[in-house]
């Protein structure tokens, strides 16, 4: 049995990571609004602080980031931002604070998307901050000590999601999140590193 910290464990993808892992690990769950710890990920220290009162964990999943769907033609720097600041920089600060506290041998789960490499319209944002995120877990993985891992989860638009998202993603097709969620079991209980698992 692992302890594993869930970063947000409320969301549609979270729910289906906690009800995939909680039979066989010991989760403890965070988010900004929700769970039993209480974290800000755009705040480095708010980051550390999680950490300080969780103790040493054996495995990270993010499963929380915001970030700005709209036109292209009316991005602004800010809310470019709002995606770096959040869904990439919180997952980077996750792993900048955790990999001086994770036990020897644990793991990163981080989570980009299928935007990453099959843009769409309105998704310029989510583009650049997914890839960013992939690039990030590619290159952490070679520098990591002590046998740490990292891995990227990047899905598709989630069945569930279907009713507020499809529009946008006419032509793709969806994936439960039970489903999604079995990658980030491989990611947690396997032992690769620096993979990004698509799941489409």
């Amino acid at each position: 049995m692992m302890k594993v910290l869930l970063i947000g464990a409320h969301g549609t993808i979270g729910q289906a990571i906690l009800s995939e892992l909680s039979p066989r690990h010991d989760i403890i769950t965070a988010g900004r609004n929700s769970g039993e710890v209480r974290v800000d990920l755009k705040d480095f220290a708010s980051v550390q602080a999680m950490y300080a009162q969780v103790g040493a964990v054996d495995a990270v999943i993010a499963a929380a980031g915001n970030l700005h769907f709209g036109a292209l033609a009316d991005m602004t720097p800010e809310l470019m931002g709002i995606g770096i600041a959040d869904k990439l920089m919180g997952q980077v600060n996750l792993v900048l604070a955790g990999q001086h506290v994770l036990n020897d041998g644990g793991s990163f789960t981080l989570t980009s998307g299928v935007l990453s490499h099959d843009p769409i319209v309105y998704g310029s944002s989510g583009s650049m901050i997914n890839a960013g995120i992939d690039g990030f877990v590619i290159g952490a993985a070679i520098e990591l000590a002590r046998g740490l891992r990292i891995n990227a989860i990047s899905p598709t638009v989630l069945t569930e999601s279907l009713s507020g998202y499809g529009p946008y993603f006419r032509g793709f097709a969806s994936v439960d999140a039970a489903k999604v969620a079995l990658a980030f079991s491989k990611s947690v209980e396997g032992k690769q590193t620096g993979q990004i698992y698509h799941v489409q």
